[in-house]
């Protein structure tokens, strides 16, 4: 059994990985949006480190990634508001994910929660901050609420990368199942 400072140790190096990870691989964007909000693959380690760690050493690995995403990234941030919501809050909810680590098929059940999560974060924070810059038209359909811009605004990248993270989550199970549920942890 390993003692209770090796795994914090453990936790803290792997959460630190796993953080500039996402941050390496938020800079490898797929597709960008005029507005803010990027195809991308960031959010999977946090939500491999949050299947492995649990809720609280998750929320703290992806409170640290919204303050690397809001130092480094922050092109979009215009306001307090802006940084709360579009930063803060919206990456440091991924970490719900890891209220489902030791449930079975809780790696995936976490991807779709903390994904919806930050879908939830950014939709607000894009209805309410960024709504008075609504176009008159998007995907070539009258917008006449801030909130449906908002929800398909968000919805167009973040629906995306979601469905890429449970694609490769998928892909790396078979071999890497045993590491990613934290079996590893219990010897």
């Amino acid at each position: 059994m390993k003692s209770s400072s090796h795994l914090r140790l453990r936790a803290l190096c792997e959460g630190a990985v796993m953080v500039a990870l996402a941050q390496i691989l938020g800079y490898i964007k797929l597709f960008s949006l005029p507005n803010g909000g990027s195809i991308t693959l960031n959010m999977l380690p946090i939500f491999i480190f949050c299947a492995r760690w649990g809720f609280g050493a998750g929320m703290l690995a992806s409170f640290s990634l919204s303050l690397l995403q809001l130092l480094l990234d922050g092109a979009y941030a215009w306001g307090w508001q802006s940084i709360i919501g579009d930063y803060i809050v919206a990456y440091t909810v991924l970490g719900f994910a890891g209220l489902f680590h030791k449930q079975r098929n809780g790696f995936f059940i976490g991807m779709g929660v903390g994904g919806f999560a930050r879908f939830l974060a950014a939709w607000y924070v894009g209805a309410v901050v960024w709504g008075e810059y609504m176009p008159d038209s998007f995907f070539g359909m009258t917008m006449t609420s801030p909130w449906i811009y908002s929800a398909l605004y968000n919805g167009s990248y973040l629906l995306i990368n979601i469905c890429l993270c449970f694609v490769l989550g998928l892909l790396m199970w078979k071999k890497l199942g045993k590491y990613i549920r934290g079996e590893d942890l219990k010897n």
